[in-house]
């Protein structure tokens, strides 16, 4: 047994002075407070439910600990982490704790600001939507739309029920028919027109146009 704790000796004393000598370095480094701001990041986010609510960028939180823990680098990667598993549609107000926090060994959380977030959660919901095109510039003098035609006719979106139950149809990006006569096809995208509803799929429509001679008293766009 003796052999066994005698032997590399020198090593083992030497490795207990470094663990001692740090040890010490680090109980005299003064207890100092920092404020630092965080990104939000969320868990457990339910696939039926939407954040509506404008989130601040960051939160600033004021941390304690040894000066030598609460360098730029060794809060690298620190954020603010809310779980969501239990939310439901409404408001849900968040006060922020220490265990929001994945906080480094010997720092402490002191405060934030704001202390608490309030969010709003709505029901997604999903719905098909017709598609209209839409001109930036008429016909040329004496033509006008004949009929068009959108392929596909309709698409996907998505978002807060009560944004997407207002939506009744969704347009394409404008048209140019300034110089066009005859039958025309464009390739075109689709503008939702709310940001906080979402196409289910990037989709590129086409549409076909026929443009004829314009009899007196019709509008440029009247089939």
């Amino acid at each position: 047994m003796m052999r066994l704790l005698t032997r590399n000796l020198g090593w083992k004393l030497l490795s207990l002075a470094i663990a001692v000598a740090l040890w010490v370095a680090i109980a005299r480094e003064p207890e100092v407070a920092t404020d630092t701001a965080l990104p939000i990041e969320f868990k457990n986010i339910p696939d039926d439910l939407d954040l509506s609510s404008n989130l601040p960028d960051r939160v600033h939180v004021e941390l304690r600990g040894p000066s030598g823990r609460l360098t730029t680098s060794y809060l690298a990667g620190l954020e603010i982490v809310l779980d969501l598993k239990d939310v439901r549609p409404g408001e849900r107000t968040f006060t922020i704790h220490d265990y929001n926090l994945n906080l480094p060994s010997g720092v402490s959380f002191y405060r934030a600001v704001p202390s608490q977030l309030t969010l709003r959660f709505d029901r997604l919901m999903t719905k098909d939507v017709r598609v209209i095109p839409r001109y930036s510039k008429p016909p040329p003098d004496g033509y006008r739309v004949k009929n068009y035609r959108v392929d596909p006719p309709k698409v996907t979106i998505r978002g807060p029920e009560d944004h997407v139950t207002q939506i009744e149809q969704v347009l394409t990006d404008p048209l140019d028919l300034s110089s066009i006569v005859g039958n025309a096809e464009f390739h075109v995208h689709v503008n939702v027109g709310d940001p906080q509803v979402r196409l289910e799929s990037a989709t590129l429509e086409t549409v076909r146009l026929q443009l004829v001679k314009n009899p007196q008293g019709k509008a440029p766009y009247e089939p």
